[in-house]
């Protein structure tokens, strides 16, 4: 590999394990639950079903916990309290705030672990526009040789609910202002917890009313992933964190690559466009001296067009990690 290359090990797809929220906290959360499932537990708990709808309510308007929830009945709310039950919201553990505006908050979980997410304020003709970078997993098991994320390694899968959380949380972050775009770009790997990345999106499309165009899905490449996306027809944009041409630099960069030919992912990510009709995104972080060369560019530009691939490419600017001595592309490298 060239100068400024960062190594990193090889992953096992298959040893990764499937921890999970621990399952009395998960039963306990009422958030994400659906309108007929609320209304069940009312009536299981000796009230009329359309208890069910307000406590739905109250949860969508940002309670935190049972008790901030106005518009349901004291004594049913002690209940559930007592009987185990949450509101299923994390505690903001820490906020900072960038010069541009950008909110990243860090939430302590029910079982007390952390996970990130990230609210981008943008201006664009006139519209104020929200996208909220989501974490689908604490931590994560693709130990990418650029990224901060794998060096704690991985923990667990996050639940729908708190896939969903975090977009309420950086909404109330901005002041009640509504979260307008969403893409699944923070810790872990969406495609590595996808029957809850899937529910959480249905769920921010039904319950929050975020249009699924304006939800973007990014994988490094997990074999088969790709292809249960496009089964599913969603319209939300799929994003390919593609950061090489070939197969033997992209092995270097993201160890599980090993498990998915480049080739065979350019088959899926076009049959995914032939599914849905939605160009894929490919994400390529600028690595100086790694990736950024004219001639990778070059190389990147005939893999793209050898697969007949109708896609956007979208270049990133690496963002220092204090952990990694990779340098900086210039800024020539993206033009």
């Amino acid at each position: 590999m060239s100068r400024g290359a960062l190594h990193a090990d090889p992953v096992d797809l298959a040893a990764v394990p499937k921890h999970t929220l621990p399952k009395h906290l998960a039963e306990a959360a009422l958030l994400g639950r659906s309108i007929p499932e609320l209304e069940v537990l009312a009536k299981e708990t000796g009230q009329p079903a359309y208890r069910g709808k307000q406590l739905y309510d109250g949860l969508l308007k940002g309670a935190l916990t049972l008790e901030a929830i106005s518009n349901i009945p004291k004594a049913w709310k002690e209940e559930l309290r007592e009987a185990g039950y949450s509101t299923g919201r994390a505690v903001v553990h820490r906020q900072d705030v960038a010069p541009d505006g950008t909110r990243k908050l860090l939430l302590r979980l029910a079982d007390g672990r952390l996970v990130e997410t990230v609210g981008i304020p943008a201006n664009e003709k006139g519209q104020n526009r929200l996208t909220v970078c989501v974490s689908s997993q604490v931590g994560c098991a693709m130990a990418c040789s650029f990224c901060a994320t794998g060096l704690a390694g991985f923990a667990r899968n996050l639940a729908p609910h708190e896939i969903v959380d975090q977009v309420m949380a950086i909404g109330e972050a901005f002041g009640g202002q509504r979260p307008s775009h969403i893409v699944f770009m923070g810790m872990g790997e969406p495609c590595l917890n996808l029957k809850n990345v899937l529910k959480a999106h249905a769920s921010l499309n039904t319950d929050l009313g975020i249009g699924a165009r304006r939800m973007t899905i990014s994988t490094v490449g997990i074999p088969n992933s790709i292809a249960q996306l496009a089964q599913h027809n969603l319209q939300a944009t799929l994003a390919l964190s593609l950061h090489a041409p070939t197969q033997s630099l992209r092995e270097q960069i993201i160890p599980s690559a090993k498990h998915y030919p480049l080739d065979a992912i350019m088959r899926d990510c076009n049959a995914y466009f032939q599914s849905t009709g939605r160009r894929v995104t490919i994400e390529y972080t600028l690595l100086a001296g790694v990736n950024d060369s004219v001639e990778q560019a070059q190389a990147l530009v005939k893999l793209l067009q050898r697969h007949k691939m109708r896609s956007h490419i979208n270049l990133i600017p690496w963002n220092p990690v204090e952990a990694r001595s990779q340098p900086v592309s210039s800024k020539s490298a993206a033009p």
